[in-house]
């Protein structure tokens, strides 16, 4: 019988254990993003991967929120982060510091995410825009490249926070199986 694991089973690691624990080498960069409930998705499924940081940016609303903890269910307290203003001042500091800076967003010459290949030697930014808007022209200018989601519905639309998992989960299993 293939029983359910209870909440107890899960050999849960605590904030203090997290924190102290090798991250994946992944940062996350939120670029206005308007929902807080896509915000603490985003947080949560940070924790879930390990992710070595979240950037909030421009209008990301900050924790403490309640409406971003209902969603990040504490992981505002397990995953760092750090308010940054101004996006594109950013990707240029953080690709000086051995990062590759990558928009996730549709653009003529992105490379689709199935094509996509993290470099171990380096750690990898991933840029979820606005929900309207998407990632600023601007900051992906100054990009080290774009990855795109391949889709094939009538839509080629997902919600951020779907897109950060859809993300997070591939460059997370090409770095640890890669």
């Amino acid at each position: 019988m293939n029983k359910k694991t209870l909440n107890s089973e899960l050999d849960r690691i605590s904030v203090e254990e997290f924190k102290s624990e090798e991250k994946t080498p992944i940062i996350v960069l939120l670029d206005n993003i308007r929902s807080l409930n896509n915000i603490g998705s985003v947080f949560r499924t940070g924790d879930a991967f390990r992710i070595e940081k979240i950037y909030l940016c421009g209008y990301t609303a900050q924790p403490p929120n309640k409406d971003i903890a209902k969603t990040a269910l504490g992981a505002t307290k397990s995953v760092d982060w750090k308010f940054a203003e101004d996006i594109v001042s950013l990707i240029e500091k953080l690709k000086n510091d051995n990062t590759e800076v990558y928009a996730v967003e549709q653009t003529s010459d992105s490379i689709m995410l199935d094509d996509f290949t993290p470099k171990k030697e380096m750690k990898t930014a991933v840029i979820f825009g606005n929900e309207v808007q998407g990632v600023q022209q601007e900051a992906i200018d100054v990009c080290t490249g774009v990855i795109e989601i391949p889709q094939i519905g009538t839509k080629h639309s997902l919600n951020i926070s779907v897109s950060n998992g859809v993300v997070l989960w591939d460059l997370f299993s090409k770095l640890k199986n890669g």
